[in-house]
């Protein structure tokens, strides 16, 4: 066997000084195409490099194409940065998965925010490529379209999953349709060619920022169709009311905070008396949708996507040592939503699977993803029905059934109460749980699936703080 060399850690760009990465690549034609985690060791500076996506020859290992998410000279998306905000701004990687068209020759690239997640004083505009999907052709990695699902990024949004490549019939049409699921619960649809919204999507105002040097978006993009497949923005009615004094333990909390519609801005830390603790993002940085993406039936053309009801906080403070950044403001604490005695603070589910017609646009239907924190002593004996599970968790699609764990444990602070060792078999028609099983720990990675000697198998990745991670093989049939 020929061995072929990719060397990552080194690039044209004098910037990039170190190499990581999270996803596998993806192979396109005799192209390798590789995204990044980091370009450089640390991400709280001004300058930094693009994140660059990168193709190589699969024959040779030589570098056959190298695409900027950040603009340069001659490329009109540059007047979406004020004051050339360009030259020095970076990341924009995609860190998670990619998705392409063989026939066509795209690669269709989610991208990362710019510099930084959660404050763009720096880097006023719009900040064109961050938070787009890009199509990219991949003999010559040119842009071919794109699509910004998030202007001037200042919560994370960025699109966490690869699109979903789907074939469907739309009014009588037949069209080639590239879906991008989003942390903010959307469904955006486009053609593969063209990149064309399959259906109108509009311009909606948004509130600005309040935050001194920030000039937030005036609009966000909104798709009409489909309809969010989760909770967007945080109103009162959305807190827990399992019982009166959960409720009031809720509102309690939400009133040290600012909160509202999606896209409400970061806000700074107060610690003064009536001051507020930063902002409430419903959805949170880790979803609605995330790394975990969506499954698509090819014959059918319905798309199943797992989600979470998960706020998170922003709360902006002056750096701490000018040493560590030179932004004038970074992330502090808290990042968490407090929870009002141990439980979630919104109203369930928590986590939930949501089917949708693409060639329609229109939800099929809902459930919960499973039971959730039901026998948590304060609710213990309400017999309440599942609630969900808060867990980053992949789906398996196959002809007949859809496969879903309920997520990991392991490292998700960001997520109390997440996760759960079942992993079960859902009626693709109905959403009904046709079959579970209780692994010893919950879904770290997305299951596959594959035949050998006349039996169908399954293998999924599990582990958390307790138990070794270890894949998990689960045979269909004699």
């Amino acid at each position: 066997m020929r061995e072929v060399c990719f060397n990552l850690a080194v690039d044209l760009d004098p910037r990039v000084t170190t190499y990581t990465w999270r996803s596998p690549p993806i192979v396109v034609r005799n192209a390798v195409i590789v995204g990044s985690q980091a370009m450089a060791p640390n991400r709280n500076w001004q300058t930094a490099p693009p994140g660059y996506v990168r193709a190589f020859d699969t024959n040779s290992g030589e570098l056959l194409w190298r695409f900027s998410p950040i603009p340069g000279p001659g490329d009109p998306a540059i007047e979406t940065w004020a004051d050339s905000s360009w030259a020095y701004s970076g990341n924009g990687n995609v860190w998670t998965m990619m998705s392409a068209d063989e026939e066509l020759g795209h690669v269709y690239l989610p991208l990362k925010t710019t510099t930084n997640d959660w404050y763009g004083g720096h880097r006023l505009g719009d900040n064109l490529y961050g938070e787009s999907v890009a199509a990219v052709d991949v003999e010559t990695g040119e842009r071919v379209w794109h699509y910004q699902m998030t202007r001037h990024g200042l919560w994370d949004y960025d699109p966490p999953a690869a699109p979903n490549v789907l074939d469907v019939v739309v009014d009588g049409r037949p069209r080639k349709v590239v879906a991008q699921v989003t942390k903010q619960a959307f469904v955006f649809a486009f053609d593969r060619q063209t990149g064309e919204p399959i259906w109108p999507i509009e311009d909606r105002a948004v509130p600005p920022s309040e935050v001194p040097g920030e000039v937030a978006a005036e609009t966000q993009p909104f798709p009409t169709h489909p309809a969010p497949f989760d909770l967007q923005g945080l109103s009162i009615d959305d807190l827990v009311d399992f019982t009166p004094e959960l409720r009031t333990e809720a509102e309690a909390i939400v009133s040290e905070f600012v909160y509202g519609e999606m896209y409400t801005p970061p806000t700074l830390l107060d610690d003064s008396p009536g001051g507020t603790k930063g902002t409430i993002l419903m959805p949170g940085w880790v979803g609605g949708a995330n790394w975990g993406g969506a499954a698509v039936d090819p014959e059918t053309g319905v798309l199943y996507v797992p989600s979470v009801t998960s706020p998170s906080v922003t709360a902006l403070v002056p750096p701490t040592d000018p040493d560590s950044s030179d932004f004038n403001y970074v992330r502090g604490l808290p990042r968490e939503v407090p929870m009002p005695s141990g439980l979630p603070l919104l109203k369930p589910p928590y986590g939930r699977i949501t089917a949708i017609d693409m060639n329609t646009g229109e939800h099929l239907w809902m459930q919960p993803n499973g039971p959730g924190p039901r026998t948590h002593p304060t609710i213990a004996e309400l017999d309440l029905p599942w609630l969900g599970q808060r867990g980053r968790a992949a789906p398996l699609l196959t002809k007949t059934l859809l496969f879903l764990g309920e997520g990991t444990e392991a490292a998700l602070s960001i997520l109390p109460i997440a996760g759960g060792k079942f992993f079960r078999a859902w009626q693709k028609e109905t959403g009904e749980v046709l079959w579970e099983i209780e692994l010893a720990a919950g879904t770290s990675g997305a299951p596959m699936t594959y035949m050998a000697n006349g039996r169908q198998f399954i293998v999924v990745a599990i582990g958390d703080e307790e138990t070794p991670s270890q894949l998990v093989a689960l045979a269909l049939g004699r």
